[in-house]
């Protein structure tokens, strides 16, 4: 059955799709009604929630017929690209934003059953990342720097004219990675001193390279707490920035430290010239 489609400014789309526990006849049903009206409207895709449905569920338009995706997830991305995209929410006004032209997904078939797929397409990536932003209450103007947001806002509102909007969209790199980097380069030469022991070195070295995993050690600890902080504020910056969210923040740190603590513990034993 045909639904009305949801159209900017309608709210009732800014909600987290939740997960699709059943595969039976309500599946199907809705499943028919995003097919019915993506044909009525020539929709190359269309996620559940555009119709009112609030489930993790979409269709992409594959050579002349559309195929369901239920609870998909994007676990690799590679390759990001600018990506001039339109969308029947935004009434197909063209909106440039950062995507990635290869991607690995997880999705559920209609039997339920997870499947894996790589795509690497540039357009059909961009149109399966724009339906997986719909599913976790994210849209096209969502991933905008805050003023130009705010200029398209107003314009579809028909109160301006719709804003220049390249090189508005949330960055794919960050000045935060450097922290990483830095941390990932001291781990490296913690680990490699471990090791300086099955050579002829004098015991004068070791204590050198004692030293530095102790300073090491400091300097990381310090380093993930400024990543931390840097992330945050970079974060403010944007509504939706995946790069930014704490639970990436968090699992970036967290891998960190898993590794900083065996290897300060081991220096301790190995070096520690006492």
């Amino acid at each position: 059955m045909i639904q009305p489609l949801k159209k900017y400014p309608d709210e009732s789309i800014n909600v987290n799709s939740g997960p699709v526990r059943s595969f039976k006849e309500s599946y199907k049903d809705m499943v028919q009604d995003l097919i019915d009206t993506a044909t009525e409207h020539n929709l190359e895709a269309l996620s559940a929630i555009q119709i009112g449905y609030p489930y993790a569920l979409f269709i992409i338009k594959e050579n002349s017929s559309y195929k369901a995706y239920a609870n998909a997830r994007i676990i690799q991305q590679k390759e990001p690209f600018n990506s001039s995209e339109k969308c029947s929410y935004f009434f197909d006004i063209p909106i440039t934003v950062k995507r990635y032209e290869k991607i690995s997904i997880i999705y559920d078939d209609a039997n339920g059953e997870m499947q894996t797929l790589k795509i690497e397409d540039r357009e059909k990536a961009a149109t399966f990342q724009r339906m997986v932003d719909f599913v976790f209450n994210t849209s096209l103007l969502d991933r905008l720097k805050p003023e130009p947001r705010t200029q398209a806002m107003k314009a579809l509102a028909g109160k301006g004219h719709m804003p220049d909007l390249e090189n508005c969209f949330c960055p794919t790199d960050s000045k935060k990675d450097y922290f990483i980097s830095v941390i990932d380069k001291l781990l490296f030469f913690m680990f490699i001193s471990l090791w300086l022991p099955l050579f002829n070195i004098s015991k004068d070295t070791l204590s050198g390279w004692y030293t530095y995993d102790k300073v090491a050690t400091v300097a990381t600890i310090i380093l993930l707490i400024g990543f931390f902080f840097y992330a945050q504020y970079e974060a403010k910056k944007y509504k939706q920035c995946t790069s930014c969210q704490i639970g990436n923040q968090i699992g970036i740190m967290a891998k960190r430290l898993v590794a900083l603590i065996p290897l300060a513990v081991a220096s301790y034993f190995i070096l520690n010239p006492i």
